[in-house]
């Protein structure tokens, strides 16, 4: 696609512009409280936005739109609404607390609670999840948005690739990040949160004209539309399947039990104890601007969906055929080592995997496919199960079977076949409909999604290894600028580190990006948030049961990953959630402190509660509700 140098003038002012605040903003930061919690000094528009623009990245860009496009449609905009609840509920339960204790970072509220080695524990997981899940996981999908949009070509003396792309935005994240911290952050999140609703709203408004010109031969299921439909008739009828939020209870992704139990709980981890998003609310000036800084968000939640799960959905309308094309690009290399190896599957130590969409489209291959794993595996395949399942139990036979062999003899699974490369619906739109002059506002506004997402890790991690393990364990008596300059070194090596894992991404056995950060959360949050409410409302649990329910989660998580792999995610996450409560109550039951635990108030903030925030929370709250009943 032609970026034409208005595009480029564009690209480049907003980025200085981001960069420049950011650094103008925060240049006399000498603390560490200046430079990892913006001096105490943050007002609620401030907070509101820069928590939706750390939050909106990428992964919803990509992720989300990606997973709207297939049969998740709206169910995925649960993420998004419930969110809304999740963050009035945070800002009277736990920020309250968390103010008042004067802390830098959640961990340290754990030793508060619990005892050192909670703290620690919670710290390192936080931030090995930060720099190999996450930060990672933004970083490739933002560059899955510049290879869609510019692959092969070169742009400012750089050839776009997948791998040159995710060097160049890992680098320019970690650029105002360093130099500014959390006020930089904040201020840049005011530019860029701003940027990202008003490109999402424009690709939007350009979709929803696309799909109203539309002919049948572009789309042929218009047949059976009246003629004359509007764009919103159309896209009603034609996405009346995928414009409710309950799925089936087996679906593999969101069933509706995961509504019940399981999609609460990365909610509530993510937006009321995930360092990176919390930080913002932490650097509040006083309880009061915390509180109406986190309702204001909430209200902006409720409109993410509609710029970037609408658009999903009807990326899939128009471009459908695009995808496939797009998928059968990932494809090439393993299909032509299938038929490579297909007359040989005794000798051939490789086996196929293939995603949902695969065996519809491509039957025959499928079927040739489950032949060849039968005969590789040495099991007979279910001649009446779905090509799907029927593959699913063949390549769980060959994970067994490679168990009991030596490493030379064991079966490899290919990368996942694919049907349609959902992942790419965003970048399409850009691609098809924004037109020159435009897309560089819109791609600027997807890159500034990308660098406040990933500087607020990046400043999150740095400051987490900085207050909880470095001034813990390594210096003690560390001078505050020695703080942060340690600080400033953290984020470097984390964006090194992050921009070496982006690109193993692009294999699509990871399942897409937002699914591959949704699944790796598992090991940690539901441990973390059932220690924090356990702790929270039973003041008697002794010391211990911090650390055990820390440590168990992760082994829970992957207990039921591998007894129950066709359980979704979330359903994973509300079992391992509640088998540690349950630990952490036995335990409690058995062993009770003689005195309830009293949380410290080390701060001189003003920590009255706001009232326009409580009836403000409530409207959202029914907002919400109205939401969900509206597309029940």
């Amino acid at each position: 696609m032609e970026f034409g140098g208005l595009d480029i003038a564009v690209f480049l002012g907003f980025v200085v512009c981001v960069i420049g605040v950011g650094i103008l903003k925060s240049r006399h930061e000498k603390t560490s409280e200046d430079y990892f919690l913006a001096g105490r000094g943050l007002s609620w528009w401030l907070i509101g936005f820069s928590l939706i623009a750390a939050n909106i990245s990428t992964e919803q860009f990509i992720g989300m739109s990606g997973s709207a496009a297939k049969w998740l449609g709206l169910a995925i905009a649960s993420y998004e609404w419930m969110a809304a609840i999740t963050l009035v509920i945070t800002a009277f339960f736990f920020l309250p607390k968390f103010l008042g204790a004067g802390i830098y970072t959640i961990p340290e509220f754990l030793e508060y609670r619990y005892n050192e080695a909670a703290r620690s524990l919670m710290a390192l997981f936080m931030v090995l999840i930060y720099v190999f899940v996450t930060f990672a996981a933004v970083v490739y999908s933002g560059a899955i948005v510049a290879k869609t949009l510019f692959g092969g070509q070169v742009i400012l003396g750089v050839e776009v690739t997948i791998r040159s792309a995710c060097w160049v935005i890992g680098i320019l994240a970690a650029i105002y990040v360093t130099c500014g911290g959390l006020k930089a952050c904040a201020w840049a999140d005011l530019i860029q949160g701003s940027a990202l609703i008003v490109g999402g709203a424009i690709v939007l408004a350009l979709a929803m004209k696309a799909l109203g010109a539309a002919t049948e031969e572009m789309i042929p299921e218009l047949a059976n539309i009246e003629a004359g439909a509007g764009a919103l008739k159309r896209f009603t009828a034609l996405n009346a399947h995928k414009l409710h939020m309950i799925l089936p209870k087996n679906d593999p992704e969101i069933p509706w039990t995961a509504l019940v139990l399981g999609l609460w709980i990365p909610n509530f981890y993510y937006w009321g104890l995930n360092q990176y998003i919390t930080q913002r609310t932490l650097g509040a000036k006083s309880l009061s601007e915390g509180q109406k800084g986190i309702v204001f968000a909430a209200a902006l939640k409720l409109i993410i969906p509609f710029i970037i799960v609408f658009p999903g959905i009807i990326a899939f309308n128009l471009y459908g055929s695009e995808m496939k094309t797009e998928a059968m690009g990932n494809n090439a290399a393993v299909l032509a080592k299938f038929e490579e190896v297909k007359g040989n599957p005794a000798g051939a130590k490789a086996a196929f995997a293939f995603d949902q969409q695969f065996p519809i489209m491509y039957e025959d291959t499928a079927r040739e496919i489950v032949a060849f794993n039968s005969a590789a595996a040495g099991v007979t395949a279910k001649a009446e199960a779905p090509l799907l399942e029927a593959n699913d139990e063949l390549l769980k036979a060959i994970a067994d079977r490679n168990k009991t062999l030596a490493k030379e003899q064991r079966i490899a699974v290919q990368q996942t076949l694919l049907g349609y490369k959902f992942d790419s619906a965003f970048a399409l739109l850009i691609k098809k409909l924004v037109p020159v002059g435009l897309r560089g506002l819109i791609l600027a506004a997807i890159l500034g999604a990308v660098m406040s997402s990933l500087a607020s890790m990046l400043n999150s991690a740095s400051t987490i290894f900085t207050m909880d393990i470095y001034r813990k364990y390594v210096n003690k008596a560390a001078s505050q600028m020695n703080l942060v300059t340690v600080g400033r070194i953290c984020v470097g090596v984390f964006a090194v580190v992050g921009c070496f894992i982006a690109p193993l991404l692009d294999d699509p056995k990871f399942g897409g990006v937002f699914k591959y950060i949704q699944e790796f959360q598992g090991y940690i949050s539901p441990g973390i948030l059932a220690v924090f409410v356990f702790g929270l409302l039973v003041r008697k649990a002794p010391p211990i049961t911090g650390v055990v329910g820390l440590l168990l989660n992760p082994v829970m998580y992957f207990i039921f990953a591998q007894a129950l792999p066709k359980m979704a995610f979330l359903d994973r996450m509300a079992l391992s959630f509640f088998c540690v409560i349950a630990v952490m109550g036995v335990i409690t039951l058995i062993k009770p402190l003689k005195e309830p635990v009293t949380f410290p108030v080390k701060t001189d903030m003003d920590l009255t509660s706001s009232g326009v925030a409580k009836v403000f929370g409530v409207i959202v709250i029914v907002a919400t509700l109205g939401l969900y009943a509206y597309f029940w």
